[in-house]
């Protein structure tokens, strides 16, 4: 049997071909710094390559999904290409075969969102929100956010949540079509454990292509945009202009809201 060491990822590999993924820093709401960032990177090529595991869920620890890049802790260490660690992420989530199932139990905030919305299926708690505040850091959205959030809620609808940096509660993600269900009688965890095991029990080549047909439209929007997007989010890291606009435009937001 196959054995995993990650610092920040717990792997539950399970009799029934089901794989659960859970992001393990409950302390800061599951915040992604480089250690964590890379294990994500890995984990999905390592389950690829293990032929036991027939479905993964992903999911967080404690009462969080996952709030995003740890920035005081990413800040700190530079890395060589974060244009390269971004697309070496996406592209593993979306080549791995077998099914990857989101079980959103709290808040799924900037590459949090991405990670989630990036899952073949998404299941979140009532509790849950979505968003993607890169530009409340005053930064591109350059993690993926620009990729698929029009392919899931539209162009008009995707340029208003990433330009504002909004919430959508689980509620409304489902009624947008952004997520498929909002779990609210049972523990989401266990839901998408149970419908994991679902789609490890079925025709295994006849999933994995068909997943695999439908991800060439997410592939070929990733090819477009993502090195653009995140090449332009770090630039917008150096900007001197950085802290003065944040703090405007959060003003400006609270008083919109307000109205």
């Amino acid at each position: 049997m196959t054995s995993y060491n990650y610092r920040y990822l717990l792997i539950d590999k399970r009799p029934s071909g089901v794989a659960v993924v859970t992001m393990n820093r409950p302390e800061l709401l599951n915040a992604v710094n480089w250690e964590m960032h890379h294990e994500l990177e890995r984990v999905f090529v390592d389950l690829d390559s293990d032929k036991d595991v027939r479905a993964i869920v992903l999911t967080g620890a404690g009462r969080g999904f996952c709030s995003g890049g740890d920035q005081k802790s990413l800040d700190k260490v530079a890395i060589p290409s974060p244009t390269r660690a971004g697309r070496h992420l996406i592209r593993n989530i979306l080549e791995v075969e077998a099914p990857v199932i989101a079980a959103v139990n709290g808040a799924a905030v900037g590459l949090g969102a991405t990670l989630a919305l990036m899952c073949d299926v998404i299941f979140a708690h009532s509790s849950a929100r979505f968003a993607d505040t890169h530009v409340t850091a005053g930064v591109v959205a350059g993690d993926g956010g620009a990729v698929i959030w029009p392919l899931l809620i539209g162009p008009a609808r995707a340029k208003h949540y990433l330009m504002t940096g909004d919430f959508i509660s689980a509620e409304k993600a489902a009624a947008m079509g952004m997520i498929n269900e909002v779990v609210t009688e049972r523990d989401v965890r266990d839901h998408a454990i149970e419908y994991a095991e679902m789609l490890a029990s079925g025709p295994r080549e006849a999933i994995a292509w068909t997943k695999y047909s439908v991800n060439k439209i997410i592939k070929e929007y990733t090819h477009l945009l993502l090195d653009t997007s995140i090449a332009l989010e770090t630039l917008t890291f150096a900007s001197p202009e950085r802290r003065e606009a944040v703090a405007a435009f959060a003003e400006k937001r609270k008083r919109f809201a307000e109205k």
